[in-house]
């Protein structure tokens, strides 16, 4: 008999490995007697998990920390749901993004969930995933141009923008009728879908000040066209924020930043603090931020970026991991959103998250407290 078809040995491989003795391994060997006693009546011998097939995870970037934290809480509740991954990062770079995602089909993927580089670039390969029958659920960044756009997992983004504009307006006292401040404003990557929806969303909490102007832009650059930062790069950001500084603040302070995410803000405030702010003499202006990356946790604590919008990875995960569940199993997937996000072909049937607004007052109970972070990461 080869060891492939013992049933001691296939319930022994299919159970969960030993992490020391005791009680785990007695639940081992109590799985592999179960099997014995399941052949012995003539049933089948339990299946392995990964008999369920790969599930193909394409991510932009391990520069950000966010999406090292997606890929591996992907890679987690996916294996715990009895699935092979191939997890792949592309650096940003679209041609890579392309090929590893070929390469993906080609070694058989039964679902694709992608996170893009490019949301305008995968059409072509979508399709080659399509003659093959597989699946594609796009992950956080929407997909555009393609019929081929299966299900979207994201979080509520025109929501998070609206968080990021309430901190800047709550801190600056605006509701209450102080001002004039002076603002400016940066947007997410053009080729990101996601950073209109971010922009809109804190444009339709700020622009009512800047009619009214109580909050003024002296450069007047707005509209993504002007304010986003290709790739969001934070250095591109940090470039930008000491033209700005130099161009129309020579005099006059600045007290506000509208940051989309966190490494942009991280530029934004290294620029703002060779120019004297976030010291004794010059408080830093108000920063916004997103993805509660752990340097701008700390920074936050410090007193000098104001805000970051949290987003549960976590929970993004299990989204995708039941839309995957439901797709391969022949059923509808949970959805709550039909009508915000038209790829341009279609309206992508969506599941959207709530983000949270991070600041130094809620730090601890959101990011510690949800067992997201541990204490020691941040202090």
């Amino acid at each position: 008999m080869q060891p492939d078809s013992n049933p001691l040995a296939t319930t022994l491989a299919c159970a969960p490995r030993a992490r020391g003795r005791g009680q785990p391994r007695r639940a081992a060997l109590k799985a592999a007697m179960l099997g014995l006693a399941l052949a012995a009546l003539g049933a089948a011998p339990p299946v392995c998990a990964q008999d369920k097939g790969s599930i193909g995870i394409a991510m932009p970037t391990k520069s950000m920390a966010r999406w090292i934290a997606d890929g591996d809480n992907m890679v987690k509740v996916l294996h715990e749901r009895g699935y092979k991954t191939d997890l792949q990062y592309a650096e940003d770079d679209i041609p890579t993004q392309l090929a590893q995602i070929e390469n993906m089909i080609t070694k058989g993927a039964k679902v694709l969930v992608i996170a893009s580089i490019d949301g305008t670039t995968l059409a072509q390969v979508l399709q080659s995933a399509a003659d093959k029958g597989i699946k594609v659920i796009a992950y956080d960044r929407l997909i555009k141009g393609s019929k081929n756009v299966d299900y979207y997992a994201t979080f509520d983004n025109f929501q998070v923008g609206v968080l990021q504009a309430h901190s800047i307006v709550d801190k600056l006292g605006l509701k209450q009728g102080k001002g004039p401040f002076n603002i400016e404003l940066f947007g997410g990557s053009p080729d990101d879908n996601n950073a209109f929806f971010f922009y809109d969303g804190a444009m339709s909490v700020l622009q009512p000040y800047l009619d009214s102007g109580k909050l003024v832009v002296r450069s007047k650059q707005l509209g993504m066209n002007k304010v986003g930062i290709l790739r969001w790069d934070g250095s591109a950001a940090q470039a930008r924020m000491d033209n700005l500084l130099s161009a129309y603040y020579g005099n006059d302070k600045l007290h506000a930043v509208l940051s989309p995410n966190d490494a942009l803000a991280t530029g934004i405030l290294s620029s703002l603090k060779g120019l004297g702010y976030c010291t004794a003499g010059q408080a830093c202006p108000v920063v916004s931020g997103q993805d509660a990356e752990i340097p701008s946790v700390k920074s936050i604590i410090k007193g000098e970026q104001y805000s970051t919008v949290f987003k549960d990875t976590r929970e993004l995960a299990r989204v995708a991991a039941n839309m995957v569940d439901a797709v391969l199993s022949g059923k509808q997937p949970e959805i709550n959103d039909t009508k915000t996000y038209n790829n341009g072909v279609k309206i992508v049937p969506s599941y959207l998250l709530k983000p949270v607004a991070v600041d130094a007052s809620n730090w601890q109970t959101v990011l510690v407290g949800s067992g997201y972070y541990k204490e020691s990461q941040i202090r």
